[in-house]
């Protein structure tokens, strides 16, 4: 079975994220990077499902040349290959500007049985890249998923929701989504480590991708983000002194509130 692994490099936790005035995108050079925690979780499910059924897992990211750390991260994880989309050309792309670039990655890779997303990324939290690129590679998508089975040609998901899980089946090959929950990712050992130094990281182009002004970039971008700025203050709660008859009060307001 191979597995794909769609996942994003971003911003180290531990830096403090800030946004660019002028190109109202998040600055990404000049600080450390990391796998996205919710791509781990993501890449870890890929793993004990060619740990379980025999196979590999091939990791595809676009950002950055610092983006690979995060890569080797994955490498060293367990992941046998991995592609890195980097080229200027890909500066700007929006939601389907980067889902079109990972699927025409993923179509270069040997057939693929799996795609495994995380639901959202850490640091923009959009969502909307894994469907549309279920979409684009034409097969079914499968989402939120906080259990993964496979057997034979089937993937069959428990899908969380607010009242439990429902179980969605769908045959392969498909898309799949996982939530942060769904398990503990692994941490590379020594040995995973070393080997991850020498396997060499596929390096694709917008023009290897056969991807051009009107597919990826800023150019190809349908959504603008107009303005950016802190949001609006919040003005003072209201403060009662209660002198016998606090909780009247506090009923009052919150049955104005259409609480209660």
């Amino acid at each position: 079975m191979h597995v794909v692994v769609c996942g994003k490099v971003i911003p180290d936790s531990s830096v403090t994220l800030e946004i660019d005035p002028d190109a109202k995108r998040m600055r990404r050079t000049d600080v450390p990077h990391e796998l996205d925690p919710a791509a781990a979780s993501a890449l870890e499910e890929a793993l004990r499902l060619t740990e379980q059924h025999g196979g590999s897992v091939t990791f595809v990211t676009m950002g950055i040349p610092d983006a690979s750390v995060g890569i080797r991260r994955a490498l060293a994880m367990g992941a046998s290959a991995a592609v890195h989309l980097l080229d200027d050309a890909f500066a700007g792309s929006d939601t389907l500007g980067t889902a079109k670039a990972l699927a025409a990655a993923i179509r270069q890779q040997p057939r693929f049985d799996l795609v495994v997303c995380a639901t959202e990324s850490s640091d923009s939290y959009s969502g909307i890249v894994p469907v549309q690129v279920a979409t684009l590679l034409g097969v079914p998508a499968l989402t939120f998923a906080k259990q993964v089975f496979v057997d034979g040609e089937t993937v069959t998901i428990h899908r969380q929701s607010e009242e439990g899980y429902a179980v969605v089946t769908a045959a392969l090959p498909a898309l799949v989504t996982t939530t942060s929950g769904i398990n503990e990712p692994r941490y590379p050992q020594l040995k995973g480590i070393m080997a991850a130094r020498k396997i060499e990281i596929q390096q694709r182009s917008a023009a290897d991708l056969s991807l051009g002004p009107d597919d990826v970039g800023d150019s190809a971008a349908r959504e603008r983000v107009l303005s950016v700025g802190a949001p609006p203050s919040r003005g003072a709660g209201r403060l009662i002194h209660d002198e016998g008859d606090g909780g009247r009060e506090i009923a009052d307001f919150l049955a104005q509130a259409g609480v209660i």
